[in-house]
């Protein structure tokens, strides 16, 4: 392995193993794999950045102040500092500070866009969306070259219908480097375009985005000739800090910049405003006519300090060019030799070459990749990514800001995305396979202080979980074949009045109603964002388990406290009416009332309260902007929103098999719950987790029902027969027969259909009385009940159709039939298999 920039071998560099515990304390305990998002930064920076601000007095540069031209003298400084980072002369360069690369390129972009008849735009595949959507301004034109031949062929003049008009101002971007997977576009682009005589005469300039390449690879401007009219770069993907970009514009290119119509205080030298529109631009170089506004001070001083930190601990980003490209091949060559106990392939790798990774010119330390079964079907990224926050592991998955790649890799076409939309799919959500196909993939990316313990770390946990061995544990179909089940009884009933906060255990023997959207009083209530009116959930705020709210039937209220776990004390209670009474909400016609909330991405016609105090409480005790709100505003208003629960392949095969009609799995009307309105599990069900749970760690906690946050738990009523784990995934109704003293009441049976069994995330690792993070029993489940690359434990249910009203206790009798009645034992015992 060798890298070509230096001809030197790549190099691992084993200091960053003594000076990470030190300079970058927030990776303690933690895998970071996305440093092409933004790596950490040293702790060294924000020392040497905080003594900065506490030495010197900077004031705005526009003034002439001791304080303002302290400020000026360091921004002079800083910006030189950055061309000599890069290489680049201050006689052929200027530096422009944005606020990121995306904003540097908009800042072409605009200008552009002023010349008369517009610009024409062109593009490659591999471009970030922020250079795709330059495509939007663009009047003359643009065109996408779809290959990296294709530019080629533009360059040596066979493609003579884009970028030729010499009338016509016209732009040719491109990435550096692939943010999809690594892979690095050549250089010399830029300068064989300029000297082509297949362009002689046209008025075309390049634009080079080169985020992705310099947070891991020098980049050399030294000869202005060759360079890039227009380069822009993030510097937090170098640093970590501070967010701060830079348009690096060659000189001879500047003129085309300076159409651009708009100007912000600090560009001009003079400016009338009554009886004449006048103004003179400043003159003296490019960036004091386009820096809009008050610089951004505060940050390039931070940057001055980047600069200098990074030095002090790395040297050169040579070095960490070889560091990082030495990781890069160790991950690869892991990744790819993984094989499941029939050999075949764990990892689909997306390069072009499995030798690119030898050669740091035509590949960065990036690896995109999709993870298959032993039977070849894909597994999602949605449960790698949950898995991957199990386990503190930092990675990026999904579409990657690059749709090009993504459609080119993962062999989509432009209608296969427009369906996938209207199925459902959104940036950053989804399950990440439909319609057989991947809509994403698995990105991780190396930085300079990545270490050799991440690769092993990164390629064990991708070993532990999705390598399949010849005693690999799955979810198993049902089959024909199935024993004698003995009835259940209700353990628990449990209600979560506010959506992700704490349960209230229905009291025993409490006959308790069950309608058509759920148990009454089940998720009726909501927190949400003072600000985006998204509903709180407790992935993102642990601390809504402490919540606890209470059904207080007597005074009419729902009542509030929460739990301090290291504390026998507890705050001061809030309630709210169970009533809905409008004067306790914000008025009609209000914005923060009309406005609605996003329930699980959903928009949701909520009400949120009115009063200071409730807000005040939420807030002050989750740390964020907050507040309650209620959905519907009465508990006789049908919702409008649908559940979503859906069988397993394996189910609805069943039921296909046995004539089980599967008409009435329509949507059923739920309140704030996810999926749907009722939530089963059984106690033999969680007795066999815990038990596999122990197997893997005799140190590991045992998961309580409460994890799972299911409405009903079911016992088995006979002790003497065995226990059966899982049979109610085979169910098709739950019959629950209330108990009285002179015994069961048949007369009075409340039928549940079952919707399908429950997907599971990483919220289940939520310790219930401690709001602590756990990777159990989310990583056991992972591994004995996952089917289709998901995650499932517990069933959904909803009252059968029809029916407007049913009741359930603690104590009734539950029998699950998984087939007509008729074909039961006389015994009322029904038939399950147990997995």
């Amino acid at each position: 392995m060798s890298n070509l920039e230096t001809g030197e071998p790549f190099h691992y560099n084993r200091t960053v193993e003594a000076l990470r515990p030190r300079e970058y304390p927030t990776l303690k305990g933690t895998v970071y794999l996305d440093h092409a998002g933004t790596t950490p930064y040293a702790k060294s920076l924000v020392d040497d950045f905080s003594q900065n601000m506490i030495l010197n007095l900077l004031g705005n540069p526009h003034s002439g102040s001791t304080s303002s031209q302290t400020s000026t003298c360091m921004v002079d400084d800083v910006r030189l500092k950055v061309l000599q980072f890069f290489n680049a002369s201050p006689d052929f360069f200027d530096v422009v500070f944005v606020a990121n690369a995306t904003a540097g390129i908009k800042l072409v972009v605009e200008a552009l866009r002023e010349h008369a008849g517009g610009f024409w735009y062109g593009y490659h595949k591999d471009a970030h969306t922020s250079l795709v959507g330059a495509r939007q301004s663009a009047a003359a034109g643009h065109h996408c070259f779809e290959s990296d031949a294709a530019v080629e062929t533009w360059l040596r003049g066979k493609d003579s219908s884009t970028g030729r008009d010499s009338k016509t101002v016209a732009l040719f971007a491109y990435p550096a480097q692939s943010n999809m997977n690594g892979r690095r576009l050549p250089l010399s682009w830029s300068s064989r375009l300029r000297r082509s005589k297949n362009f002689e005469g046209s008025r075309i300039y390049t634009l080079l985005d080169t985020a992705a390449l310099v947070s891991s690879s020098p980049l050399n401007l030294r000869d202005a000739a060759s360079a890039p009219d227009f380069t822009v770069l993030s510097f937090y993907k170098i640093f970590g800090f501070p967010d701060l970009g830079a348009l690096i514009v060659r000189k001879e290119a500047e003129p085309v910049l300076q159409h651009r119509r708009y100007f912000g205080g600090g560009t001009v030298e003079m400016v009338t405003c009554l009886k004449e529109q006048w103004h003179i631009k400043k003159a003296t170089s490019l960036h004091e006519q386009i820096e809009d506004g008050t610089l951004p001070i505060h940050s390039i001083l931070a940057l001055n300090s980047a600069l200098s930190t990074h030095r002090k601990l790395f040297t050169s980003m040579r070095h960490i060019s070889s560091h990082t490209s030495f990781l890069a091949k160790q991950l690869y060559d892991r990744l790819s030799a993984l094989r499941h106990h029939n050999g075949s392939s764990v990892c689909l790798i997306y390069t072009d070459a499995p030798s690119s990774y030898n050669n740091s010119q035509i590949q960065g330390p990036v690896i995109a990749f999709n993870l298959r079964d032993s039977v070849g079907e894909w597994v999602s990224n949605a449960e790698v990514e949950k898995l991957a926050v199990v386990k503190n592991i930092q990675l990026r998955t999904g579409g990657l800001c690059n749709p090009g790649g993504i459609a080119a890799s993962l062999g989509l076409d432009p209608w296969e995305m427009k369906e996938n939309f209207s199925a459902g799919q959104r940036c950053g959500n989804g399950d990440g396979i439909m319609h057989g196909k991947p809509t994403g993939m698995i990105r991780v990316s190396l930085g300079a202080m990545s270490t050799m313990e991440d690769i092993s770390l990164f390629t064990t946990f991708i070993e532990d979980f999705f390598v399949e061995g010849p005693d690999h544990v799955s979810v198993a179909p049902l089959e024909d074949s199935v024993q004698i089940s003995s009835p259940f009884c209700v353990e628990s009933l449990t209600i979560y009045p506010i959506k992700s906060c704490g349960g209230w255990t229905i009291p025993s023997r409490m006959p308790w109603a069950i309608r058509p959207e759920g148990l009454a009083w089940d998720r009726e209530w909501c927190l949400v964002h003072l600000g985006t009116h998204e509903a709180l959930s407790q992935k993102r705020y642990p601390k809504m388990a402490l919540l606890r709210p209470s059904i207080d039937f007597t005074n009419g209220f729902l009542r509030v406290r929460y739990e301090n776990p290291t504390s026998s004390t507890t705050s001061a209670e809030i309630s709210v009416p169970l009533s809905a009474d409008p004067s306790v909400f914000h008025p009609e016609g209000l914005h923060s009332s009309s406005r609605s909330s996003r329930v699980c991405g959903e928009a949701t016609a909520t009400k949120t309260y009115a009063s200071d105090s409730v807000a005040a409480f939420f807030s002050d005790f989750l740390e964020t902007p907050c507040t309650l709100a209620r959905f519907p505003s009465s508990s006789t208003t049908l919702s409008t929103r649908q559940s979503k629960a859906h069988l397993q392949p394996h189910q609805r095969n069943y039921r296909k098999t046995n004539q089980i009609d599967l008409s009435s799995l329509a949507p059923r009307p739920i309140l704030l719950s996810n999926e749907s309105p009722i939530l089963t599990i059984t106690r033999s069900s969680l007795d066999n987790l815990n038990a596999r749970i122990k197997g893997r760690s005799t140190d590991a906690k045992a998961a309580d029902t409460s994890v799972f946050r299911a409405n009903i738990v079911l016992a088995q009523s006979d002790s003497n027969v065995p226990a059966q784990p899982y049979c109610e995934d085979s169910w098709r109704l739950m019959r629950i027969i209330p108990q009285r003293r002179e015994g069961p009441d048949e007369a009075r049976a409340t039928e549940i259909e079952m919707l399908g069994s429950c997907r599971r995330c990483q919220m289940v690792c939520i310790d219930q009385t401690t709001a602590k993070k756990n990777e159990e029993p989310f990583a056991t489940l992972s591994k004995t009940r996952r089917m289709g690359g998901k995650v499932w434990f517990g069933v959904h249910g909803g009252l059968v159709g029809g029916r407007r009203e049913g009741s359930i206790a603690v104590g009734d009798t539950v029998h699950g039939i998984a087939e007509d009645m008729s074909q039961s034992h006389e015994n009322g015992d029904t038939r399950c298999e147990a997995n």
